[in-house]
């Protein structure tokens, strides 16, 4: 099977994992280290770590538990450990939530664009047509083929 997406990789670097979660690298070989079931990512020649999708969908769940829900590392490993579908689950209600948020974010930034003028000039402009179409009903007639 072709990889369609040239944008998806089947392994990055350390260095483009940290990045994408806005962490430094040692904390990521820290994290290898303190949740050693859920990160193992393959290590090329010397040494060179490559983490696969598994293993940053792992990443963000443990970045999600312990930097924005505030969890030590003994309470992410232990509700990992216990709970793990149901922690998953409940993170990726979070991102689609965040998601969701920030398009309704920019939507209100688009619509704050608006002055009341171009409101009022859209209105008249609308009405203008309106009153165009009803004036002459010819013109606003569907084509029919005779």
């Amino acid at each position: 099977m072709l990889n369609k997406d040239k944008n998806l990789k089947l392994y990055y670097s350390i260095s483009e994992v940290a990045q994408m979660l806005g962490v430094n690298e040692s904390l990521l070989r820290y994290w290898e280290d303190e949740f050693p079931q859920q990160l193992k990512p393959k290590r090329a020649g010397r040494g060179v770590r490559q983490y696969n999708a598994e293993d940053i969908e792992s990443l963000k769940l443990i970045y999600h538990l312990v930097k924005e829900r505030g969890m030590t590392l003994q309470g992410a490993r232990q509700r990992l450990k216990d709970n793990r579908e149901g922690t998953l689950r409940n993170f990726e209600a979070v991102e689609r939530l965040k998601a969701i948020r920030e398009e309704l974010v920019s939507m209100r930034d688009a619509l704050g664009a608006f002055t009341y003028d171009d409101v009022e000039a859209l209105r008249q402009n609308i009405e203008a047509a309106q009153e165009k179409t009803s004036a002459d009903p010819e013109e606003s007639a569907p084509l029919t083929n005779n």
